[in-house]
């Protein structure tokens, strides 16, 4: 495409930039409310089927491997051929995961419920990103924090609605959700309109400015900072898998508090992260990636250790200070890692979106039979030294500076 052709595309991008990027955050809220609803519903579940902790670790494994297993493949695809109309289709699998986990009897076809529920996730990240990433007027961080923080506060509404809409009105309540999905459904298609009209100059201009966006850093080491930002997202999502899968449970177990309080107190560890992650895109725009990375993992750690020792007023505390800071890393390392391999947007972000859940899966299975052998309070113990792995963030190549000496990132004035 030449640049006269890419100079007339930018404006009809860049002027609905606001509009898809909140569209995309919007419908990011009602994919992660609806995924949410499984975890909160748990102690329902628990309660109807007699389930143990290990059994309900295998409902997560469910919804998290469909989900892992498939981003990676649904990303690649897409940098290769864009899929506009995709993201409609992905929540379609998610409003069929929630008929059939409303009228579930029995445990296999909880599991397949919460299967389908992951493929629709499998296919919306990815895409998602992309399109965040083509909305963003360059400033990545800021346009994956506010896509990340719509699925964040969706994450924290989920509970909240599960203690007053399904634990007082049973498990047939969960298809009243389906009006979410649906909802989704009409502002994705869309979504899908603007994303068919602007792909092909947003990728005349990523190609164009592909040279000067590499950083110059040999293959080994790319590869080397890519494990190491794996390694950091296992260190986050397998902590986060401990709270959003047990964390109602051990509260109930502990303190004796009912399920709704119980729901009460993980709406405000995940509103914590709702409100943590719009923070570390804009602060990653201007101060690097890295230093997010840094805070956001490693400075958990005190509050992490600090945890199973506390009351229950000191755990909601704690938990809130382990929301806020932690919910920063994803966006910052997904943003670091596009700029490591620049031109692969579908593909990383499906490879990191794809690797946190499958990462969230095996924790709540692995967490949920360390459980069953010892307690609650000891997987807590246990997963407090998570954090640790933060120090692996000093192996990570400076790619951020030298660039914004060579081509500064546009205002976001200039989008409108």
């Amino acid at each position: 495409m030449s640049e006269n052709a890419i100079a007339t595309a930018r404006p009809a991008a860049e002027t609905t930039t606001f509009a898809i990027l909140l569209s995309l955050s919007f419908c990011h809220l009602l994919n992660d409310m609806i995924q949410s609803l499984v975890p909160a519903v748990y102690p329902v579940l628990k309660s109807s089927y007699g389930l143990d902790f290990g059994e309900i670790g295998l409902i997560t494994l469910a919804f998290q491997l469909t989900a892992s297993l498939l981003q990676p493949l649904v990303g690649f695809a897409a940098d290769r051929r864009p899929m506009p109309y995709s993201l409609p289709a992905a929540m379609g699998f998610t409003l069929l995961g929630l008929l059939l986990l409303s009228r579930a009897g029995s445990f296999h076809m909880i599991l397949i419920a919460a299967a389908l529920v992951g493929v629709g996730s499998s296919v919306f990240h990815p895409e998602s990103s992309r399109v965040a990433r083509m909305a963003s007027g360059g400033r990545h961080g800021l346009a994956q924090s506010l896509f990340q923080v719509g699925g964040n506060s969706g994450s924290a509404i989920g509970p909240l609605l599960a203690a007053f809409v399904v634990v007082p009105r049973g498990q047939g309540s969960i298809a009243w959700f389906t009006a979410a999905a649906l909802l989704a459904i009409v502002v994705l298609s869309q979504v899908g309109h603007w994303y068919s009209a602007n792909a092909p100059a947003h990728r005349g201009r990523r190609h164009a400015a592909g040279a000067e966006l590499r950083p110059v850093l040999s293959r080994r080491r790319i590869i080397g900072a890519l494990v190491v930002l794996g390694l950091l997202i296992f260190s986050k999502f397998f902590y986060v898998a401990a709270l959003n899968s047990y964390y109602t449970l051990y509260l109930i177990q502990k303190f004796h508090v009912s399920t709704q309080t119980a729901e009460l107190h993980l709406f405000i560890f995940l509103g914590a992260m709702a409100v943590g992650t719009f923070a570390g895109g804009p602060i990653g725009d201007r101060f690097g990636r890295k230093l997010v990375i840094w805070v956001s993992i490693l400075g958990v750690f005190p509050f992490s250790l600090a945890l199973p020792f506390a009351s229950l007023f000191w755990t909601g505390v704690l938990t809130i200070a382990i929301g806020l800071i932690l919910s920063s890393a994803f966006s910052a390392i997904l943003v670091y890692a596009t700029e490591l391999v620049p031109g692969q947007v579908g593909t990383i972000a499906g490879l990191f979106f794809g690797f946190a859940f499958g990462m969230g899966g095996l924790g709540a299975a692995l967490l949920g039979q360390l459980a069953d052998a010892t307690s609650l309070e000891t997987v807590y113990r246990i997963c407090g030294f998570l954090p640790l792995i933060g120090l692996l963030t000093v192996l990570l190549p400076d790619i951020e500076r030298p660039r914004l000496r060579r081509s500064p990132r546009p205002s976001l004035s200039a989008a409108r």
